[in-house]
């Protein structure tokens, strides 16, 4: 399928509608290239310092967190609904022992301007480079976010990815559209 450049607003709802479904699916690379993936349920697009940005939430104890803290680049990949048991996977078993790419058949190509890569087989593509992080504030965050999200002080480390690139599939919309009838929700 043909990937079209697209504004990164393009498919703001979907992504959005999609990161609080299955999760969206950020891959990091650490210096020598290699790449990992993990599924992200927490962030948002916008614009900051007049800058397109994705911003991402990643723990400490996260695989991930290192590849961020080594290479600046990162991919938000969207995946269609036939990849929810791809991204519940990798929600659940890290990097660190699993080859997460293998063992879901999911298809890893150079992104056009980060090093880390993208996956073939998502919809829509957000490739980043991060221009500011920042930990998550126990002091400055509501009791009841803390209290519900951080009950072993493992608290977010946020990144401030700015989108360098947007594409995706040609036809997008359709595979981003939720499934409907008596058998959608079936695995």
């Amino acid at each position: 399928m043909a990937k079209v450049t697209v504004h990164y607003t393009d498919y703001f709802r979907q992504t959005i509608q999609r990161l609080r479904e299955d999760g969206l699916l950020l891959v990091t690379a650490d210096r020598e290239g290699k790449p990992n993936v993990m599924t992200i349920g927490w962030g948002t697009i916008g614009s900051v310092w007049g800058r397109p940005m994705f911003i991402v939430l990643v723990r400490p104890s996260r695989f991930s967190f290192s590849r961020l803290e080594e290479n600046p680049d990162f991919t938000v990949n969207v995946p269609p609904y036939e990849l929810a048991a791809a991204a519940a996977h990798c929600g659940k078993v890290s990097g660190r022992d699993h080859d997460k790419f293998r063992e879901m058949g999911l298809t890893v190509v150079p992104a056009r301007q980060v090093r880390a890569p993208i996956i073939e087989q998502c919809v829509v593509h957000y490739e980043c480079r991060t221009v500011h992080r920042n930990d998550v504030a126990p002091s400055a965050l509501a009791q009841a976010i803390a209290d519900e999200f951080y009950p072993r002080d493992d608290y977010h480390r946020v990144y401030f990815g700015e989108i360098l690139a947007c594409y995706a599939d040609e036809n997008a919309a359709e595979r981003l559209r939720a499934p409907s009838g008596p058998f959608a929700m079936m695995p």
